[in-house]
This record gives structure tokens, sequence and C-alpha cells, in this order.
């Protein structure tokens, strides 16, 4: 996959997931939820390789991981985490509820209304969310 492709997958998914929340299928709309926010850090990951040079190995293997941590890291926006976190402390609020999310998730039977609810919000708020601040680095 490539940067673009990522991007178009992050949308679909949480477009599924705001859709699957409204018909209240909670553990589908967790799991798609922070998969998608793992799509956009990945095509963050993706805009620093270069067409044509070879690629990193060290980058390459930190890549593929679902760990939503790693992921900032391997972006190389940890330290731009660290300052969002300080400068707005809903920001703060709403990645410590992503950060939460595992692709184990979705072996989970029981998901609630409102763990869904709140991680659908903390990813997509217009004013703290964690999609809009990681769409500022694609």
């Amino acid at each position: 996959m490539n940067k673009t492709e990522l991007e178009i997958l992050a949308a679909i998914r949480i477009n599924e997931a705001g859709v699957l929340l409204t018909a209240d299928c909670y553990q589908g709309a967790y799991y798609l939820a922070g998969y998608a926010v793992e799509c956009v850090l990945k095509a963050c990951i993706a805009k620093q390789v270069k067409e044509f040079d070879f690629p990193d190995k060290k980058l390459a293997n930190d890549s593929f991981t679902h760990k939503l941590s790693d992921l900032v890291t391997t972006a190389g926006l940890k330290q731009k985490l660290t300052e969002q976190e300080k400068q707005n402390k809903e920001f703060k609020l709403n990645w410590a509820v992503v950060v939460e999310w595992s692709e184990e998730s979705r072996y989970k039977c029981v998901i609630t209304k409102q763990e869904a609810h709140d991680l659908f919000i903390a990813i997509t708020d217009n004013e703290s969310g964690v999609l809009p601040w990681l769409k500022k680095y694609l």
C-alpha cells in the first residue's frame, strides 16, 4: 500500500465505524475506528519514504505493528504529540482513550456503547480529536 491508499482506507474505515456505531454495532465500530488511526499513522510513515530510495530496514520493521504508540514514534510524531498534549488538555484525554485501542479488540465479544462512542469521538472530534491532528502531518 502507498500513502494515498492508506489515507483513503482510513477515511473508509472511520466512515464505516460511524455507520456501525449508529446501527448499535459497537464491536465493529470500535475496531474500525481504531484501525482508521492506524492507517493514518502508517500514511504518515509512508510519507517519509522517498520514491526509488532503498528502504530503511528499521523503519520498515518498526512499521509492521498495530500498536499506536509505537507507530507515533515511527512516524516521527512523538515530540509533536507531547507538545499537543501540553497545549490541549482535551486532546490529551482523547489520546489516552485512543492509545488503549488494540487490534486485539477484533476478538472482543463485548464492547459497550460508551466505549465505542468514546473512542469514536476521541478520534473524530474537530477541536481535539486525534484524526484531525494527525491529518496535519500527511
